[in-house]
């Protein structure tokens, strides 16, 4: 989790001034699930941030300087992967995000200013149907769908230079959104 002495080191980091293009990584969303107390609401939801809606039709923003799209250099396919909190509820889905605009790259993975899911790979089958169809991903002929091979599990070769100092936010990888 974060907490003041990240908090700071977030705001205090001195841009570099180096701009790269997109790159694709990897996270999970939350899903909420009707119940008792609150109704399903067909969107994705950041897994920490619980207020945090990610819309079909517009980019996952945030300000990296404080908070960021959060994700991950190498795939992810299960809760335990991605160091899944027991105490979040609802299921998780798993995919792929293009981040772009400007990026922090940390030990594990990234901090961007955007992020789109660009595709949702690893979950519940009908949960996943049912957000493909709503966020417009993995769109295949049904009788194709379930034949798909699995991602690989290498990480993305990517040589990237940062917009921050890579060194100074190394050691800390949190999920704020």
């Amino acid at each position: 989790m974060i907490n003041a002495n990240h908090e700071e080191l977030t705001r205090t980091l001195k841009h570099e001034g180096v701009r790269v293009g997109e790159i694709i990584a990897y996270r999970a969303w939350r899903v909420i699930n009707e119940g008792w107390f609150r109704s399903g609401d067909d969107r994705l939801h950041s897994v920490l941030m619980r207020d945090y809606v990610w819309y079909p039709d517009k980019p996952a923003s945030g300000d990296v300087r404080t908070y960021g799209i959060y994700s991950f250099r190498d795939v992810i396919r299960s809760k335990e992967e991605y160091g899944y909190d027991p105490g979040v509820d609802g299921p998780l889905l798993l995919g792929k995000v293009k981040i772009w605009g400007e990026i922090v790259e940390h030990e594990a993975g990234y901090r961007s200013q955007f992020g789109k899911i660009v595709s949702l790979d690893y979950g519940d089958p009908e949960l996943l149907d049912k957000f493909r169809k709503i966020y417009r991903v993995n769109q295949v002929p049904d009788h194709l769908h379930h034949s798909l091979p699995s991602p690989p599990r290498c990480p993305i070769p990517i040589s990237i230079l940062v917009t921050y100092r890579t060194g100074a936010v190394a050691r800390w990888f949190g999920e704020p959104l």
